[in-house]
């Protein structure tokens, strides 16, 4: 590959798992255990359950074709070797949708928590400034502020960012320690019954769904983040080795987290108390009288949840620059600096971001983050079974374990949370997904022959 066209290899296993713990721990459980607590009550626990043990499976899938194919762009470059271009193409799309709706989501989250702790120190902003059109205000310039000094780090090296994500990543998890050791004391089981007030399927009109697969569907968005360490392969020193140990350590470990945490909030307060609360852990501190506890996991996600926005960014910057060195966008945006940075592509995502987080409230479509994910994720499943079919004997540094198993598992499991998402969710993939497959046929995939005419 030309050199203008290649990453450089700077990162190791602890950057690894670092980049993808700061992918999974941030909103997902600082915000979804009140969207989930709303849908599913005490079950929430099992909802959890459920959504971990798909992922878990998805990991392993992962693990094991990211170890095969060490290349920039996660299930996008799997898919492209293993079903061909339009698959790819489609994948891309369902990444690309997901990667920018997660960053612009997290950016505007960041967003209130940064806007309320100016307030609090008397260098409030002007509410003009910190909302989009939609919701009466002007632009959201917290938001675009965020994402442009995440973009600057990118630019600046990947391994200066990776070392700084992984410090930021230890305070994000020493917050959520504090949580449960403050919380703890205060656990009381009657929180826990009834279990399951809504039932385990989901149910309810659309826009309302309840049950603890409609949780588990939304839930699901607080657990990947991990195929963000899979789109770092061809930046990683030892690719065989280090990938599988990223991709699987992340997941073991978020689990166990979410797991504590989630068991620690239900049993200090009821779930009706806390249920779509968009702070719901401040708010069950602030419960339970332990006010300063709240005033420092508020200073935490305003301090580690920008690590949410690094990791996901820079897998969307990956997959954009993949895209383009296959042609399929401008092959002019797949240049890498001196550094070894991509920063035309980092530039350019950049500016796609900021148009959603500066303009656009994500609220009612943040879900379909998890619909592009759910595709993306049953590509990878599919690639590793097709791949033991077909090179049953080729080296495989990371092997899943009962892969049959695994990736049934990963397949069915990522469908049935696809059918547990809102029915609003499901009809704006699909059409995203139309619309793709037109762009391909009246440009990709002329522009993608003409790139590889000229390679």
């Amino acid at each position: 590959m030309p050199e203008h066209h290649r990453l450089a290899q700077s990162l190791s296993w602890p950057h690894l798992v670092a980049l993808g713990v700061g992918a999974i721990v941030g909103t997902g459980i600082l915000t979804l255990i009140g969207v989930g607590a709303g849908k599913a009550g005490p079950a929430v626990i099992l909802s959890f359950a459920i959504a971990g043990l798909i992922c878990a499976c998805a990991s392993l899938a992962y693990a094991e074709v990211a170890t095969m194919i060490p290349a920039s762009g996660s299930a996008y470059t799997y898919s492209y070797t293993v079903f061909g271009e339009l698959i790819a193409w489609m994948v891309g799309v369902a990444l690309i949708l997901e990667y920018t709706l997660v960053v612009s989501a997290v950016a505007v989250g960041w967003s209130g928590y940064a806007a309320g702790f100016l307030q609090s120190i008397g260098m409030g902003l002007p509410s003009a400034l910190v909302q989009g059109p939609e919701l009466g205000g002007i632009i959201n310039l917290p938001a675009i502020f965020i994402i442009v000094v995440v973009a600057g780090l990118l630019i600046a090296g990947t391994r200066e960012s990776a070392t700084l994500n992984a410090i930021l990543v230890v305070i994000k998890l020493l917050a959520l320690a504090m949580f449960i050791a403050v919380a703890l004391p205060y656990f009381d089981p009657s929180h826990f019954e009834p279990f399951m007030p809504y039932g385990f399927p989901k149910t309810g009109a659309a826009g309302s769904e309840v049950g603890v697969m409609a949780a588990a569907a939304i839930i699901f968005f607080a657990f990947y983040g991990f195929d963000a360490i899979a789109t770092a392969a061809e930046e990683a020193k030892n690719p065989s080795r280090d990938l599988a140990i990223g991709i699987v350590g992340s997941m073991v470990l978020c689990v166990i987290i979410y797991m504590a945490v989630a068991a620690a909030a239900i049993g200090a307060l009821a779930t009706t108390a806390f249920a779509n609360s968009p702070e719901p852990l401040a708010l069950i501190l602030r419960e339970i009288n332990q006010p300063w506890a709240a005033r420092v996991l508020g200073a935490s996600a305003v301090i580690a949840l920008p690590t949410v926005i690094l990791a996901f960014f820079y897998g969307q910057s990956r997959i954009f620059f993949t895209v383009a060195r296959d042609g399929l966008l401008p092959q002019s945006l797949a240049r890498v600096s001196s550094r070894g940075t991509p920063v035309r592509i980092t530039i350019f995502t950049a500016i796609v971001t900021s148009v959603f987080a500066g303009l656009i409230p994500l609220a009612e479509i943040a879900a379909l983050a998890n619909a592009g994910t759910l595709a993306a994720f049953v590509a990878v499943c599919a690639a590793m079974l097709t791949m033991r079919v077909r090179e049953p004997d080729r080296e495989r540094k990371f092997r899943a374990p009962a892969a049959w198993v695994v990736g049934t598992i990963g397949i069915a499991g990522c469908l049935y949370l696809f059918i547990s998402l809102p029915l609003k969710t499901q009809q704006f993939f699909v059409t995203a997904q139309i619309i793709g497959v037109i762009l391909y046929m009246f440009y990709g995939s002329r522009a993608a022959e003409k790139a590889r005419a000229g390679a």
